[in-house]
């Protein structure tokens, strides 16, 4: 493998294949999710071997080119990695091409996509509060004619929002990419994933203030019912800013 001629994806596959002291392969990225590759689309992959190992592969780490991005780790730095972590998603949706744990790797990868239940709790009501922070900003800021701002508090509560929703049914937070192909696939418990993907599109663009209210009283209800509702009563009378408003008051 030189210069001339760069390292490919089905070479590596080979080689690793080929040491015993690789106990997986593991495929991120676009083509690990089906249906979203493209002709720009390399293949992300982790090369995964046994601690204190000395590997082959183990020379390539940190190679770039535009067919493979390589990640070469041990087991403990790969039980490790994202968790937690921005790469956790990338890692939930993997595709494990290697496994020679017996589904070792299968289940490493499988605990990366479930936060366990007291992550997913603390994660929750760290995001409800944010979002409802960014969510009354808006509303205020459009109250007083402040509409740059409060499209950009708006646009930074949708973040918070989507943490939060999939943080209650305790999986990681698809990056932007893949939001609409998680979705479609693994739809949130009880939520609409057409108006859920509306409304985020919507209240990113124009801050509808409407359209947030009524967002927040489906928040509201979902998060109350899994036990966050300290996080929302910490609010107080700020809350009736946020909430849509009731027949005959003034919004």
């Amino acid at each position: 493998m030189t210069s001339r001629q760069p390292l490919a994806y089905d070479a590596l596959v080979e080689l690793a294949t080929g040491d015993p002291a690789v106990v997986g392969l593991v495929l991120k990225g676009s083509r690990a999710h089906d249906g979203m590759t493209t002709r720009h689309s390399d293949h992300d992959l982790y090369v995964i071997v046994a601690d204190d190992a000395t590997t082959g592969p183990a020379r390539f780490t940190g190679h770039r080119s535009a067919e493979l991005d390589l990640v070469v780790v041990s087991l403990t730095e790969f039980r490790a990695a994202g968790m937690p972590g921005f790469e956790r998603y990338a890692l939930a949706r993997a595709r494990v091409v290697l496994d020679r744990l017996d589904g070792g790797i299968a289940r490493i990868v499988a605990d990366k996509a479930r936060l366990d239940a007291d992550e997913a709790f603390r994660d929750a009501g760290d995001r409800l509060d944010a979002y409802a922070n960014s969510l009354y900003r808006s509303v205020k800021n459009h109250r007083d004619g402040r509409h740059l701002a409060a499209r950009l508090d708006a646009a930074d509560s949708v973040r918070f929002l989507l943490e939060l929703l999939f943080a209650l049914d305790r999986r990681p937070r698809p990056y932007n990419k893949y939001l609409e192909w998680e979705l479609r696939r693994h739809p949130l418990p009880g939520w609409d994933t057409d108006m859920l993907l509306r409304a985020v599109d919507r209240v990113s663009a124009t801050g509808d203030v409407a359209l947030q209210r009524r967002l927040f009283a489906l928040v509201e209800a979902a998060a109350r019912d899994a036990g966050q509702g300290g996080v929302l009563d910490a609010w107080g009378e700020d809350l009736a800013l946020m909430r849509p408003p009731r027949a005959g008051s003034c919004a």
